[in-house]
């Protein structure tokens, strides 16, 4: 019976024990390599890591965080604001990155990518636990108690420093503090339709391997989307415009795929992703094969849904520099024409998602995709 006993309590200590290695969350670490990949990069390799945390300013820059965070005691929101970078940390953990060639480069430079990455920490931190209110009404946290503010709060905390397999934190606890707010707040959407070259797309992307690009004039029509604004509405009244226009215009022939473009948006909280909605219509009621449909569920936003196509198109492989038609109703289609849409991609991008080459109709715009698209940006952490 003794024996019994003793060999039970060595179970239960050896349960209780702290783990030696770093346990794996596969959740968290999708949303890190999709939000931060250089960032995950690094954590996955313990010798550039220790580089980084070994170069130039970043021990006295660590130290520093360290010792503010430290300051704030028991203080949770105190201590979410001693993650935020400072300008000056910024540029000095951007130097560290930008100098690892090891680490992948974005098209538009490592140190552009990483410095894209902290902003977004930044941004995910002042949004989901100091308040800062979203760009728009569909993103951030939503309306939280005072109560569970806190419990995701401390959590959070607590997260931030518990070990996680091919993480950052041996570098700095913000990056999994971020992660962990938005999976506390339930806003892991940057990944919830992953893998995106499966599923409804898996039939697709496997004709587009054998597909003769050169039979079709346009490589794809981009369906973009405009979601509902009634709860539980699948697809809006504009949106079944879309998928008629889109219809009628692919059986005309000339072009590879119709690719529908719109996320779970609109409503907040709306259990319906507009691609999937606009799939399902053009399927059953306009017989078109699903093998010509690609699905794009992320958008939530005109300007995301060029970026998105055109990050999806390059995905298909279609030919670099092909021509696409935008599809879309009148009004939305001369607002993707106008300055003022010119002018809202630079603020809200960075860049112009790609080229409007000139009108067909008055719901067709010609459109050429830009390579600058590519670009991963967690300054939108639902849609990086």
């Amino acid at each position: 019976m003794r024996a019994l006993l003793s060999a039970a309590m060595l179970a239960v200590t050896a349960l209780s024990a702290p783990a030696s290695a770093e346990a794996d969350d596969a959740r968290m670490a999708a949303l890190s390599a999709r939000l931060f990949p250089l960032l995950d990069a690094a954590g996955h390799d313990p010798a550039v890591l220790a580089r980084i945390a070994r170069a130039p300013g970043m021990e006295r820059a660590a130290q520093a965080r360290r010792e503010r965070r430290a300051a704030c005691g028991a203080d949770l929101v105190c201590r979410a604001q001693a993650l935020l970078w400072s300008d000056g940390e910024a540029d000095t953990l951007r130097r560290a990155i930008a100098a690892e060639t090891a680490l992948p480069a974005a098209e538009d430079g490592r140190a552009a990518q990483a410095a894209r990455e902290i902003a977004g920490i930044n941004l995910v931190v002042r949004s989901y636990a100091l308040g800062a209110l979203p760009a728009t009404a569909i993103d951030g946290p939503g309306t939280v108690s005072p109560q569970d503010q806190q419990t995701r709060l401390q959590a959070a905390d607590w997260l931030a420093e518990t070990p996680r397999a091919g993480s950052a934190q041996p570098l700095d606890p913000s990056i999994d503090y971020a992660l962990a707010l938005l999976d506390l707040s339930n806003r892991t959407d940057a990944i919830d339709h992953e893998p995106l070259a499966g599923g409804a797309n898996a039939a697709p992307m496997a004709r587009a391997k054998t597909l003769d690009w050169s039979r079709y004039r346009y490589a794809a029509m981009i369906v973009t989307g405009v979601g509902p604004e009634i709860e539980g509405e699948p697809l809006s009244p504009f949106g079944k415009y879309h998928v008629r226009l889109a219809a009628r215009r692919f059986a005309q022939g000339d072009i590879g795929f119709i690719l529908v473009t719109g996320g779970r948006a609109h409503p907040r909280a709306t259990p319906f992703t507009e691609a999937d909605e606009m799939r399902k219509a053009l399927i059953e009621r306009y017989g078109i094969p699903a093998e010509a449909i690609v699905i794009e569920p992320y958008a939530r936003h005109t300007t995301t849904n060029l970026r998105n196509a055109s990050r999806l198109l390059a995905r298909l492989g279609a030919p670099a520099g092909k021509e696409t038609l935008i599809v879309c109703n009148p009004m939305q289609s001369a607002y993707i024409e106008s300055a003022k849409f010119t002018a809202r991609n630079a603020a809200e991008l960075g860049y112009q998602p790609g080229t409007v080459v000139r009108r067909v109709s008055p719901t067709e715009l010609v459109f050429r995709p830009a390579l600058a698209s590519a670009r991963i940006d967690p300054r939108d952490p639902l849609d990086p």
